[in-house]
């Protein structure tokens, strides 16, 4: 990853996660699409998610095969743009392994910077599984973890899970959007007892708590130590409008 990126992802910034622009028969609008990315680029956001839960799951169905197409058009949209400041381009990355891997590929070979890596719809993996499915990911793009709410089609996971998730070399961000204080603070403690700790960046996805996330310092204790972490930025849905 490039040194300014990774410079920013670490000091925290605003990514919002980007939208499917439809026809009025539900078909890609390309560009009204397109103009989507050119408008968070001049909004001054620090960069940009797309194929997360905003621009629709659905996209990596085979009968409408938008997954590339949809990604392609946002990178397109920021090469043309010449900027003089890092953008953080997010991929967002879902299903089994395989399927996980092979967008892992497509979005590394049109410049994006870092894959989300969604655990939903993995619920015959076990933790170990999921820990593999992570790293194998992580071989292809660097990772942004991601912690789903239940409700939604995550599902809750243990600080073990998470202590095992962080040092992952090539995992640089955690996403913690559980929409639950105390599977926050799992994650929080993990990152914190891992030798990686400054090595991974925390961005909140708690739509139910942003303010609170962004203000709030935890402080963990650590062999006899306290480790201050906090909310480097948001990586949100709310954030799109």
């Amino acid at each position: 990853m490039d040194a300014s990126i990774k410079s920013l992802l670490y000091s925290g910034t605003v990514i919002p996660a980007h939208p499917l622009a439809l026809t009025a028969d539900r078909q890609l609008d390309e560009a009204r699409q397109r103009r989507l990315t050119r408008y968070y680029i001049a909004s001054g956001a620090g960069g940009v998610a797309v194929g997360v839960h905003t621009t629709q799951f659905e996209i990596r169905w085979p009968e409408f095969n938008l997954y590339e197409r949809v990604l392609r058009l946002a990178a397109e949209e920021i090469d043309k743009a010449s900027l003089n400041r890092p953008f953080i381009r997010v991929a967002g990355i879902a299903g089994p392994t395989g399927q996980a891997v092979n967008e892992a590929r497509i979005a590394r070979d049109l410049g994006y910077h870092i894959g989300l890596v969604s655990m939903g719809g993995l619920k015959d993996y076990s933790e170990d599984q999921l820990v593999q499915h992570v790293a194998a990911v992580a071989e292809v793009i660097p990772v942004f973890g991601f912690y789903l709410q239940p409700s939604v089609g995550g599902r809750i996971l243990s600080y073990d899970c998470w202590r095992r998730l962080a040092d992952i070399p090539n995992l640089l961000a955690i996403k913690t959007a559980p929409f639950n204080r105390y599977q926050t603070l799992d994650v929080f403690r993990a990152v914190c007892h891992s030798e990686r700790c400054d090595e991974i960046a925390m961005y909140t996805g708690n739509d139910d708590n942003i303010v609170a996330d962004l203000l709030t310092v935890y402080k963990i204790p650590v062999n006899g130590k306290i480790v201050e972490k906090r909310f480097a930025g948001g990586l949100l849905g709310h954030w799109s409008v």
